[in-house]
């Protein structure tokens, strides 16, 4: 037991002095005993007078031990609290032990003392010095019991916190090894991924970045505590175990990657095909309507060439992105190519749409007035439930509507050979529009009703 580890405190100040008798007995020169030490019978009473002290020493001793022990075991106690982690509960129990072990020390410095006073083995050592160290080992002997009392009334104030101390590190092994299985699990995905010829740099890197938390894990709750172990275990499991996930992906991802690669390549024969009837339909459009029902569209087909270079160039970017496994950089051109393409479709569609639509109107102008008149109606009626009069707030927008159905309409017989059916198209489908504005407004003020 090492002396002077601890601090002072209360409890055992009376016994921290050595007795009178013990102070005596270091000076003092041996005396004879009585009848100066002659005959038989005097050397006998000597012999008993030594066994005392002896067996008083050994009762000491075992004193000793077993001060020794109790020490031991509510240091460990300390340390098991000190590991899970709660810093006030730590240094309060800290402090009460430091006080408590400086008065152990000053008890064990006495014991230790007393022994080296006398020689209990020495066949000379006459009665009186035999006795006093008797009387100075009981007295130490019970200086040491009542330490170890102290010890063992802090030990049961303990208990409790110790409990829950306990509980806290029972919770760290089982983190701390599913961390490690984790990790291992990682490492192996890594290898079959790589069996499989994908070279996983980036899944390598993640797990290597793990290094460092696993050399904390190993090094344990007592000099980490309990709740950083418990976080770090849980950490290093969630990112070993995504990186398992992505892993055992790997091979699914490449396999995906070609099948987007080949549908897109497809997309683009397709593109040159469809862009090969811009042209005719422009044409026609120029030749049957007037300037304003397709000069928006006279760049389409530069628009749709440019796009499809774009999306050729990106193509072949996203295949050496997947040749090079740079994943993360081929899916990025992909959808690249991917928007390129939506982009170029919806213009070489918009040439036909238009036609389309042109065609019809010219040929029957009617039907999309009477589709924009009905949608306006409805709005009217629903804007007329329950009341007398419409709200202005409804009235106005549909009244403008009604207005501009007429006022196209109007327009577009006056147009004379070559009216601007765009035009005529693009009012009524602000009428139509209008009208849904007001029935979704007047839907919304019926909900804030409920």
């Amino acid at each position: 037991m090492s002396v002077g580890r601890r601090r002072a405190g209360s409890g055992l100040a009376e016994a921290l002095v050595l007795p009178v008798v013990l102070a005596g007995a270091l000076g003092a020169v041996g005396l004879a005993s009585a009848g100066g030490g002659g005959g038989w019978w005097g050397r006998r009473g000597g012999d008993g007078v030594r066994a005392d002290a002896r067996a008083a020493r050994d009762a000491a001793q075992e004193a000793f031990y077993e001060l020794d022990s109790t020490q031991r075991e509510v240091q460990l106690t300390v340390e098991t609290i000190r590991a899970a982690g709660n810093a006030a509960t730590s240094q309060r129990t800290q402090a009460d032990f430091d006080a408590i072990s400086g008065r152990v020390d000053q008890v064990t410095m006495n014991y230790l003392a007393a022994l080296d006073a006398y020689d209990l083995d020495d066949e000379t050592l006459d009665a009186g010095a035999a006795a006093r160290a008797r009387r100075v080992l009981e007295d130490v002997r019970g200086q040491l019991g009542s330490a170890r009392a102290e010890l063992n009334d802090f030990l049961q104030r303990l208990q409790p916190v110790l409990q829950h101390a306990e509980q806290q590190l029972m919770r760290v092994t089982p983190a701390v090894e599913q961390a490690k299985r984790a990790l291992l699990a990682a490492s192996n995905a890594l290898d079959a991924a790589r069996a499989a010829g994908l070279r996983a740099d980036d899944l390598a890197a993640r797990l290597a970045e793990l290094a460092p938390e696993l050399g904390r894990l190993n090094e344990g709750a007592a000099r980490h505590g309990v709740a950083a172990t418990l976080q770090r275990a849980e950490t290093v499991a969630q990112q070993a175990g995504a990186i398992t996930a992505d892993a055992a992906q790997l091979p699914e991802r490449a396999r995906e990657i070609d099948r987007r690669l080949s549908s897109l390549r497809t997309r683009v024969q397709a593109l040159e095909t469809k862009a090969e009837t811009v042209g005719p339909a422009l044409s026609e459009l120029r030749r049957r309507f007037s300037t304003a029902c397709w000069q928006d569209l006279q760049r389409v087909p530069e628009q749709v060439a440019e796009a499809g270079r774009s999306a050729e160039g990106k193509l072949a970017e996203a295949a050496r992105a997947r040749d090079e496994q740079r994943w993360a950089d081929a899916t990025g051109a992909i959808g690249t190519v991917r928007a390129l393409l939506d982009t170029a479709d919806g213009s070489v569609a918009a040439v036909s749409e238009r036609l389309r639509q042109l065609n019809e109107v010219q040929h029957d102008p009617s039907r999309e007035v009477e589709r924009a008149r009905f949608a306006v109606r409805d709005a009217q009626r629903l804007a007329m439930a329950g009341r007398h009069a419409p709200d202005p707030r409804h009235a106005a927008p549909l009244d403008e509507a009604v207005a501009r159905i007429d006022r196209a309409l109007a327009t577009l017989e006056e147009g004379g050979r070559h009216p601007d059916y765009w035009l005529f198209l693009t009012e009524l489908a602000a009428a139509r529009d209008t009208a849904a504005r007001v029935i979704e407004l007047i839907r919304g003020d019926l909900g804030s009703q409920r």
